[in-house]
């Protein structure tokens, strides 16, 4: 796992796992990392895959260790995430016996993981490898590894001569796709670019940003594509699904074509948000769509990167698109997006926005919260803004922010939640502390689950079941030894950051505010109906 770039190694330990944990100490470049829960651990080693290239790596023990865990291989898995997911497992003989914490490993993980497997003494480099090469070949994901019981102590033959995993080269897709490409984008009048998770993958956001520069295009964007094209580009029209996504269909939904470039349904079906017009699908996929409502889809299925350049290649006349009414719209849109409590949701994230430096990383959980970081947080680059969409786990923002931190020490990292998404994972506070990891925790308390609230008020139901407490905060000055600063206006919020952010380890700081200002906000729809 060394050789293959991995650094870390998260999880609970077993008494399966003691001699990997050994080989870890004394292997030069590669520890082990004690974690509260197998799900966070998973979730570490998800963000792990995503910065550093190499997977990430997890383990859990039998049974309720393996099922722990499953919550963040699940997550690599839908969130493209490289990962390698280790477990114990029975040896053969007791394989479909009932025994205490038994039960079958590769089924579990069937269905949440690129591939399943086990390891064997006499394969043990080609199987790993194997792992990593299908973990990051295509769209990456998650790939588990089952570690029977008792093989830690066999020997095993080194294999040395078996080369570290490459990604495959994808082909270039072929002349007519391209030809028919170009030809479609030369006589539509206002096409629209939408860019996913593909595309941050290749790489393609300079290149995409002077093609609609050039021919001033409209350019839509998914959640985890943040930082692809700037937000004051003079063709950026939002983010889909995430807060006022009415706000961008005023402009999409004006489109006679639409052009996806590496955009993953994971994060939103295309159905749910393109007018119904032909569709350009530049990937290394075919699309997965409802066929009968998009009839005309051009697939230009291969190596993105080379798909690009062919696009931007295009010749063209000058197109329909009133580029000034865009830039009304989307002024408009962040005007409104500043909130309109004093002390509220996006003042939070402004002011947060402020004292990041521009080069830290914040990483975001689940929650009503999530939906204004999609649209308003400016991100500089892609990895500077952290999420789950394709999965979206609550809990995944304190152990993205651990891991993202272990990956890029010499950054500033924080981490946004909710105080719900906050008691999910609030034990691996701990684990920041013991390591003694200088990141800033925001909590944003406002004793509610918001998004739920909102969809119950919509529906005229009485609230139930969503307030987090009666009123309060989150509790006490110190969690697990890591300090607490609360504030409830934007000076003393702007002093606890700053503060915060200059600490030697974990600080959370939480911020009391109301929820009420999402409902104006969230939960619009894309495309009207």
């Amino acid at each position: 796992m060394r050789d293959m770039g991995v650094r870390h190694v998260f999880g609970v330990p077993s008494g399966g796992w003691v001699d990997y944990m050994e080989a870890m100490r004394v292997t030069d470049g590669i520890d082990f990392v004690l974690t509260t829960h197998e799900g966070t651990a998973a979730i570490m080693a998800d963000v792990c895959g995503r910065l550093n290239g190499a997977p990430g790596v997890c383990f859990g023990t039998f049974g309720p260790g393996a099922t722990n865990l499953s919550t963040g291989v699940g997550g690599a898995l839908l969130d493209r995430s490289p990962l390698i997911a280790l477990t114990d497992e029975m040896q053969a003989a007791m394989r479909g016996r009932v025994t205490q914490m038994g039960i079958d490993h590769q089924a579990l993980f069937a269905p949440i993981t690129k591939k399943t497997t086990r390891l064997e003494p006499d394969k043990v480099r080609e199987i790993l490898f194997d792992a990593a090469a299908v973990a990051l070949s295509g769209r990456p994901g998650s790939v588990h590894v089952g570690l029977p019981v008792g093989m830690s102590a066999e020997y095993s033959s080194p294999h040395n001569d078996l080369p570290l995993p490459q990604p495959s080269d994808v082909s270039d897709s072929p002349v007519a796709a391209i030809k028919q490409m170009q030809a479609t984008l030369q006589a539509a009048r206002r096409p629209v670019l939408a860019l996913g998770l593909g595309a941050v993958r290749a790489g393609v956001g300079d290149e995409i940003s002077r093609f609609a520069e050039e021919h001033l295009i409209p350019v839509v964007i998914t959640p985890m594509a943040k930082g692809m094209i700037a937000e004051d580009h003079p063709c950026y029209a939002g983010v889909l699904f995430h807060a006022l996504s009415d706000e961008v269909g005023k402009t999409h939904q004006q489109s006679d074509l639409v052009i996806l470039v590496g955009y993953d349904p994971v994060e939103f079906n295309v159905e749910s948000w393109a007018p119904n017009v032909s569709v350009i699908n530049i990937d290394d996929q075919p699309l997965d769509v409802d066929r009968s409502a998009y009839p005309d889809v051009i697939e230009v299925t291969g190596s993105i990167l080379s798909s690009v350049a062919a696009l931007c290649a295009t010749e063209m006349a000058e197109k329909d698109w009133d580029v000034e009414a865009l830039k009304a719209r989307r002024q408009a849109m962040f005007e409104r997006l500043k909130g309109v409590d004093e002390f509220g949701p996006c003042a939070v994230l402004d002011i947060l926005r402020e004292v990041l430096p521009e080069d830290g990383i914040m990483t975001c959980d689940v929650g009503a919260h999530t939906h204004l970081i999609g649209q308003k947080w400016p991100t500089p680059a892609p990895g500077r803004q952290i999420m789950t969409n394709g999965w979206s786990t609550m809990g995944f923002g304190i152990p993205a922010a651990i891991a993202a931190k272990l990956c890029r020490p010499d950054v500033d990292v924080c981490a946004v939640v909710g105080d719900g998404g906050f008691l999910m994972s609030a034990g691996e506070l701990a684990t920041a502390a013991r390591l003694g990891l200088p990141i800033v925790i925001i909590v944003i308390t406002d004793n509610d689950l918001a998004l739920i609230r909102i969809k119950q008020e919509k529906k005229q139901n009485p609230i139930y079941g969503t307030p987090v407490r009666a009123t309060g905060t989150i509790g006490g000055n110190n969690i697990f030894g890591v300090p607490v600063l609360t504030a409830s206006e934007r000076d003393g919020f702007r002093l606890a950051l700053k503060k915060a952010f200059a600490a030697g380890g974990p600080v959370v700081v939480e911020a009391v505010v109301s929820s009420r200002e999402y409902d104006e906000l969230v939960l619009k729809k894309d495309k009207p109906h």
